[in-house]
């Protein structure tokens, strides 16, 4: 069995929560949700206000889909701490007292994800509703040097890669890929780690 990780729920997973948050319970595996913005955070982009008070808008919209996810029953967590079970965390005030990253669109819950993995020293799996990373339409399935690739915010790659975090990227929308992911079999993704 894997140690404990952080999942990055995308927000364009909110239609899928109910399961993957079952999934996640299922495998009784130790999991540290990090939010992302979702619908809260299209609102902000609509609104369009300056890059910093931007950032702190979409980092409030993390903790509002954050909200959404404990209504789930799923425990809060508002310190970066080892999970033993299922939890999310509330990322606003963290961020706001640590402030580690440039404020800007370039950083978006990826990378925040990214942040809160590599301070924990833990694997980070990111679900999105795409099947991975991808270069002229093909899907990478390894990276170990920073690409350019729409799917992900523009730091991220870079981020993970410099700061030796493993990560993967998987569809969390595609029934069985979750699963498969915690069972160790192989199932289309993209994985980032320089140790390959």
């Amino acid at each position: 069995m894997r140690g404990p990780v952080v999942v990055k729920v995308g927000g364009s997973l909110i239609d899928c929560l109910p399961r993957i948050l079952e999934i996640l319970r299922d495998e009784r595996h130790p999991s540290l949700i990090v939010p992302g913005g979702g619908p809260f955070a299209n609102t902000v982009r609509k609104l369009a206000p300056r890059e910093e008070e931007a950032h702190w808008m979409a980092v409030a919209a993390m903790e509002q889909y954050g909200w959404y996810i404990a209504s789930f029953g799923v425990p809060i967590a508002e310190a970066l701490i080892i999970p033993r079970g299922t939890s999310v965390l509330l990322p606003y005030r963290l961020m706001r007292e640590m402030d580690p990253l440039p404020h800007s669109w370039s950083v978006t819950s990826d990378t925040i994800s990214a942040w809160v993995a590599g301070t924990l020293g833990l694997e980070l799996l990111v679900l999105k509703s795409v099947d991975g990373l991808t270069r002229d339409g093909d899907l990478l399935t390894n990276v170990q040097g920073p690409i350019e690739t729409p799917e992900v915010d523009p730091i991220f790659v870079s981020y993970v890669l410099a700061h030796g975090i493993r990560a993967t990227i998987l569809n969390g929308r595609e029934e069985g890929r979750l699963e498969g992911f915690f069972a160790g079999i192989p199932v289309p993704c993209t994985r980032l780690d320089t140790r390959f």
